[in-house]
């Protein structure tokens, strides 16, 4: 018998198994459609952090994460010893306007605060940021040095070979032994819906283009809405659309097209590489737009984490602890907007 079993092997999934593996549980992972197989799976893997202003329970929850991060992706490669494809290179938006500038540089200084010295948001000239920068009609761009990258198959892989080396089980069926946790993604909150006969969670599906452009270690663009990632082996994530209503979760269309335009209006330098994949997903999002973690409202014992919609593996590293210490020790320090009563 195992002490618990996590059922979904994604982000969220696979780093609750492993915190708990860290704490010295045995864990079993079920997964019938292979590590990474949903939106986890997919190619953008950018890790940025929210606005540093209005701060809130979630912006600190994703701020502690991306701060926990290093250590975490460190920590998981050297046990695995397959490389998740992190790496905190940081993020370069232009701003576009004289209000946008006046923001900028009031965020500068709340994220001197807000930040506590762990990463700066700083307003620089667009030439000091060279060649590798968004067109900015101000001529000023924002660095900031907190967003991260990681490439999402590498790191589920990565993950997946940790648990493995520590003792987990990754199984495509098995039974449910010990505390049950549900991370089933997309579908798991609208079975979740269905059983409450109310909404309270969906799925938004996203597309996204892979390029083949060897840019490791510069730092990633958002231009106009979409994210410019370039990735540790040798391509760079072009992401992505946002769609309520969609008919084949796994089918590409016009709509990317339109994103890789933008792209490429951002970074002329991108037209000439070879497009390797285009790909599509559904992302599972909460009805209160926040991470779903915490006791399941219907299953006596079980729990729930879900709902990481477009940063769920910017939180992954937080939300593999808080749900450890909640299913191993008993003590809940998750956010009460997390909880799913918050999207009852």
């Amino acid at each position: 018998m195992v002490d618990v079993t996590v059922m979904g092997a994604g982000a969220f999934g696979l780093s609750v198994a492993w915190s708990c593996l860290q704490r010295g549980a045995s864990v079993r992972v079920i997964e019938p459609h292979g590590v990474g197989a949903g939106a986890s799976g997919g190619i953008v893997g950018a890790l940025a952090p929210h606005t540093p202003e209005n701060w809130n329970d979630k912006k600190e929850f994703q701020f502690q994460s991306l701060i926990k991060a290093e250590g975490f992706w460190a920590e998981v490669e050297a046990t695995g010893g397959l490389s998740s494809g992190y790496g905190r290179t940081g993020r370069l938006q232009p701003i576009l306007n004289n209000r946008g500038l006046e923001l900028a540089r009031a965020r500068e200084q709340s994220a001197a605060n807000l930040w506590r010295g762990h990463a700066s948001w700083a307003v620089i000239r667009q030439e000091s940021a060279g060649e590798w920068v968004p067109n900015a009609p101000t001529g000023f761009v924002i660095h900031d040095t907190l967003s991260a990258r990681m490439h999402p198959r590498m790191a589920c892989a990565a993950l997946a070979a940790a648990i493995r080396a520590k003792g987990g089980e990754i199984v495509p069926s098995g039974l449910q032994e010990g505390a049950v946790v549900w991370a089933t993604g997309w579908q798991g909150l609208v079975s979740l819906s269905d059983d409450m006969g109310r909404m309270v969670g969906n799925g938004v599906k996203g597309q996204a283009v892979l390029l083949e452009l060897d840019r490791p270690n510069l730092p990633q663009i958002f231009a106009d809405s979409v994210h410019i990632v370039p990735h540790v082996d040798g391509t760079i994530a072009i992401g992505s659309t946002s769609e309520r209503e969609f008919e084949n979760p796994t089918s590409t269309d016009d709509q990317i097209d339109a994103v890789l335009e933008r792209a490429f209006a951002a970074m002329p330098v991108l037209k000439s590489a070879k497009v390797l994949e285009r790909w599509a997903g559904v992302r599972p999002r909460a009805k209160s737009r926040a991470p779903m973690l915490g006791p399941h409202p219907l299953r006596q014992g079980a729990f729930i984490a879900n709902g990481g919609f477009k940063i769920g593996f910017g939180m992954a590293p937080k939300v593999g602890d808080v749900m450890a210490q909640l299913i191993l020790d008993g003590t809940d320090v998750i956010p009460p907007d997390f909880h799913p009563k918050a999207s009852l």
